[in-house]
């Protein structure tokens, strides 16, 4: 149950996100950014796409772990 919620949160907040790459007033990187963490642990293009912003922006990366283990995701493996 818990991952159909996710699920649904996840691609609506990417539809949101890219509606609102067009619309004033959404926030339509934030929205797209959430959908990608939230779809991360069942969707491997997401996964990988959170993988590349950790390595290319090691200043997110601790905040992206907390936010992780927040929603239950499991380890990415160090290597």
């Amino acid at each position: 149950m818990r991952a159909v919620i996710r699920h649904v949160l996840g691609w609506g907040s990417l539809l949101l996100g890219v509606a609102g790459l067009f619309l004033p007033g959404l926030q339509g990187l934030l929205l797209i950014a959430t959908g990608a963490i939230l779809l991360a642990p069942d969707v491997p293009l997401f996964a990988r796409l959170v993988d590349w912003i950790e390595d290319r922006f090691p200043a997110l990366r601790s905040g992206l772990q907390r936010l992780r283990e927040r929603l239950g995701h499991r380890r990415r493996p160090q290597g």
